[in-house]
């Protein structure tokens, strides 16, 4: 017999409970014991939506992020934040966030740890911090209440737990030390973990090393070799569990590692599991994970059941069929959804159809294709009609991209010489300030998108009350002292959904929420078909902000890339072809906001780094067409027009050559929280144009001193010349309120200032 198991749910609820009841918490408007009270209700109300598959994950939820659960849990807590009074969820969340409650004199504001993306997806997990001191100690009371409270659902629950290798890769060494000296500590804390499991009733505990899709260098693959070897004597089996990729040359090392079975992604690695079912023991059991867990589109279960019926045939009860990966990055109930069009609702399936997909497939093979006939007949019908459509293919738009040529991407003049037409036209002051285009959008901003949307508010009146927001942050900026002015995007929703919106080849959600980071949360729009550029977007937003100040004001477009990356993107053609398809849609709209009048446009690139291949080898590939597009989108514009672009979140040290290559006149970047390490790539690496390291860290509270920020752009100063720098946040501000980004703006001008009268052009003070 098959079985059946999930390796992780949706974490925020299907109408995103645990995004509020975090907010109320972390305004005071919420105790403690409430919001585990609510946590406590979403997880079982989870396990119920699957309770009937053979074995449901555990541990697998987090009030935050699930790496910061593992820090907590093998007692690797920051000193600034373990010295500080308050209770263990205090602590956690000011690791998270800098602050645990609103009470600013209360709570002991530290610095958060550091925030980046979560291999090649639109999540971020919290960097664990080692140095050469670090100890580890166990503290699982946290996932044995979770454990309890699963088997009171079903008592075949399967432990999900971050593999202690995988652990020590996605932190970071704080003084230079060898992670991997810490290994032996770690595995007695992970074996004395294992130990606590089988006294809770544990049987099965899923142990995710995902790592092994990665490029790993001889040390690494001994440590997973010593690690395993190590926990083979733990009274529990263990399933290793790999997803995102291809193992590649890892695959003999994961077959031979003593394990007791082994998940494979096998959307990503389908290609694979012929050798992997030759190569891995006869007592192994063997997970595939045959539906994509990353993307919504229906499974073809036809196709799927002819693949997969050799393979049942042979490996019989060693096969168990899961989701590709953990379930975290897609939506949770396709059945919230009433206003799709009726086909397109019929391609899709979010988390729990794609569990009842996993169980379809399993109940076939177990019981034979007449025992699902019908389910059969009808996702045949939703898969034809879907490569039917003719709403998907538009041959317009597939002759246009076929039309791009190279100097389409490639600027009238090089950078040096753009630099003195702009610099002549814009007359800005050394170390110029700027934000990076958002900022707070309050409950009655949201209050009346919704009325608009709903069709409770005219236009005109929608109008007139964006045009009211619009003109608030146009003096806050005036008054603050703000160089290059943003109108505040107080029209958009999100900055991918709002451009999807008005593009042709897009469809929405109301409920297809998906967690980025803690309680923040994303609705990615759905690209189903060929994209085009309809008519003007934002050009009559930014034209209202330039009418009403003599400050340059900057348009704010979001890139094809991030539109790409932040969308669910369709699977009948490569995520190229479509990335150009946007590309030529952006395009068409920095052409209209030039054509309007507007000298400064910024288009975000803030997810090009996540759509990175996994392995360095495919990196070139993936850049080449994704610094392609982008050069597509921006390089149309006279010489002066400045073009801008933002990044945040990711790690760019290894890919500067390639961002320089995007020729932007100007690069906004994150580096608050990494206090300026992203800079160490320009010891090597002469970046040739502007750029602006983010100095005040936008996803947290806490308001940055101008001590702070001078010291950070001191830092920026020794490597990039002072006249090619610019001061700004590190994103936008919309998630901020009002009184926490007037006196951050305030201290972040003040700190511009003081560093154009102290610093020369050529050197640092």
């Amino acid at each position: 017999m098959v079985t059946t198991h999930n390796l992780g749910f949706p974490r925020i609820g299907r109408n995103r409970e645990l995004k509020f009841a975090l907010e109320k918490y972390w305004k005071g408007e919420l105790s403690e014991q409430d919001l585990l009270d609510t946590a406590g209700a979403l997880r079982a109300q989870h396990w119920q939506d699957q309770t009937h598959l053979d074995w449901i994950p555990v541990g697998d939820f987090s009030l935050y992020d699930h790496v910061l659960d593992a820090s907590f849990m093998l007692g690797n807590i920051p000193e600034r934040v373990s010295a500080l009074s308050g209770s263990e969820l205090d602590n956690y969340f000011r690791v998270a966030r800098g602050r645990s409650v609103a009470d600013n004199s209360a709570c002991s504001c530290v610095h958060a740890g550091e925030m980046t993306k979560w291999f090649d997806t639109n999540y971020h997990y919290i960097v664990p911090e080692f140095d050469k001191n670090t100890q580890f100690s166990l503290n699982a009371s946290r996932l044995r209440e979770q454990i309890q409270q699963a088997q009171r659902v079903q008592p075949q629950v399967k432990p999900v737990i971050l593999g202690p290798v995988s652990y020590l890769w996605l932190g970071k060494s704080k003084d230079g030390s060898d992670k991997l000296e810490l290994l032996d500590d770690l595995l007695s804390v992970y074996a004395q973990l294992l130990h606590e499991l089988k006294n809770a009733g544990i049987e099965w505990v899923q142990i995710d090393e995902p790592i092994l899709v990665m490029e790993l260098t001889e040390a690494w693959k001994h440590a997973l070799r010593k690690a395993y070897y190590q926990l083979q004597a733990a009274p529990v089996n263990l399933l290793l569990a790999t997803y995102f990729g291809q193992l590649q040359d890892n695959l003999q090392l994961a077959c031979e590692l003593p394990v007791n079975g082994l998940h494979l992604d096998s959307i990503a690695a389908k290609n694979e599991v012929a050798t992997i079912i030759d190569w891995l023991p006869s007592h192994k059991i063997l997970s595939l994970g045959v539906i994509n867990g990353r993307n919504i589109w229906k499974t073809d279960l036809t196709a799927t059941l002819d693949w997969l019926e050799p393979i049942h045939a042979r490996l019989k009860d060693r096969l168990w069929l899961a989701p590709s990966c953990s379930l975290l990055h897609v939506p949770v109930d396709l059945n919230n959804e009433q206003k799709l069009a009726a086909d397109v609702h019929a391609w899709l399936a979010f988390a729990i159809q794609k569990l009842q997909e996993v169980t379809v497939l399993a109940k076939a093979l177990n019981q034979g294709r007449d025992s699902v006939s019908e389910i059969l007949q009808e996702n045949n019908a939703a898969i034809t009609s879907r490569k039917q459509s003719k709403r998907v293919h538009q041959v317009t738009v597939t002759a246009r991209v076929r039309e791009i040529t190279d100097a389409m991407g490639t600027r009238q003049s090089p950078y040096h010489q753009r630099a003195r037409v702009q610099r002549k036209k814009f007359q800005l002051p050394l170390f110029p300030t700027t934000t990076i285009g958002s900022f707070p959008q309050t409950q009655n901003i949201r209050q009346v998108r919704r009325d608009f949307r709903e069709g409770q508010l005219a236009e005109p009146e929608y109008h007139q009350a964006m045009q009211k927001e619009i003109a608030l942050c146009v003096r806050e900026q005036e008054a603050l002292g703000l160089d290059v002015l943003v109108h505040g995007e107080p029209e958009r929703n999100d900055m991918v959904e709002y451009f999807g919106e008005q593009l042709a080849g897009y469809a929405f959600t109301d409920y297809g929420w998906v967690q980025s980071y803690g309680s923040r949360c994303v609705k990615p729009p759905i690209i189903y078909g060929d994209v085009a550029h309809i008519q003007p977007i934002t050009t009559e937003w930014i034209r209202y902000a330039q009418s009403l100040t003599n400050k340059p004001m900057k348009g704010m477009l979001t890139g094809p890339v991030t539109m790409l990356n932040w969308s669910f993107v369709r699977d009948d053609q490569s995520r190229a072809d479509t990335c150009m398809q946007l590309a030529l849609a952006i395009r068409d709209e920095v052409l209209a906001l030039e054509q309007a009048g507007i000298a400064i446009i910024q288009i975000d690139e803030a997810a090009l780094r996540e759509g990175l291949p996994l392995r360095k080898s495919q990196w070139n590939t993936y850049l080449d067409w994704a610094i392609r597009a982008f050069r597509i989108t921006a390089n149309g514009v006279r010489d002066d027009t400045q073009i801008h672009t933002h990044m945040c979140y990711s790690e760019f040290n290894d890919i500067m050559t390639a961002i320089a290559k995007m020729d932007a006149d100007v690069i906004t970047i994150e580096t608050s929280r990494s206090n300026m390490e992203l800079l160490d790539a320009f010891d090597q690496f002469q970046y040739p144009n502007e750029i602006g390291p983010g100095v005040y860290d936008i996803h947290s509270p806490n308001i940055p001193s101008v001590d702070s920020i001078i010291e950070l752009m001191k830092k920026a100063a020794q490597r990039i010349p002072a006249e090619r720098l610019w001061v700004n946040p590190d994103c936008g501000l919309k998630t901020r309120n009002w009184e926490e980004v007037r006196p951050a703006l305030r201290n972040m001008i003040a700190a511009s200032r003081y560093l154009s009268s102290h610093l020369s052009t050529t050197q640092v003070s």
